[in-house]
């Protein structure tokens, strides 16, 4: 039997706390609906960030973007308690979120929010880097 969604994100000890590095998830089967239609909306959430004491345990993701299958929610503001909530599990020196919702009624939407400083030495853009 699979495990129940669940809306707390596990933490594990950073294996390494004294380095910068960037962690990049993609989560392509993200599901949540649309609060005025109850139609149901269909994303990419791409998560990058610079863990600081604490990663997020990967299986507690999953389980905590699961529970967004059945609730309404607008695309800004989803994306931005997806930030929100693992900004208090993981305490990040960087962190950046994004939405990539697929098309409805014809627009395509893509919400990113970050918060932090991203790291001067770290190669590259971020959302360059696939996982």
């Amino acid at each position: 039997m699979p495990a129940p969604p669940s809306p707390s994100l596990e933490t594990f000890a950073n294996p390494k706390p004294g380095r910068s590095y960037l962690i990049s998830m993609d989560c392509p089967e993200f599901t949540c609906v649309c609060p005025r239609t109850g139609q149901p909306d269909f994303a990419v959430m791409r998560i990058r960030y610079v863990p600081d004491r604490t990663c997020v345990e990967l299986k507690s993701l999953k389980l905590y973007l699961w529970t967004y299958r059945n609730e309404g929610a607008f695309h800004e503001a989803v994306t931005n308690r997806i930030l929100d909530d693992m900004v208090a599990a993981t305490a990040p020196r960087w962190i950046g979120v994004e939405g990539d919702f697929q098309v409805r009624g014809g627009i395509h939407t893509r919400v990113r929010c970050c918060h932090g400083e991203l790291p001067e030495h770290l190669p590259g853009d971020p959302w360059s880097v696939s996982p």
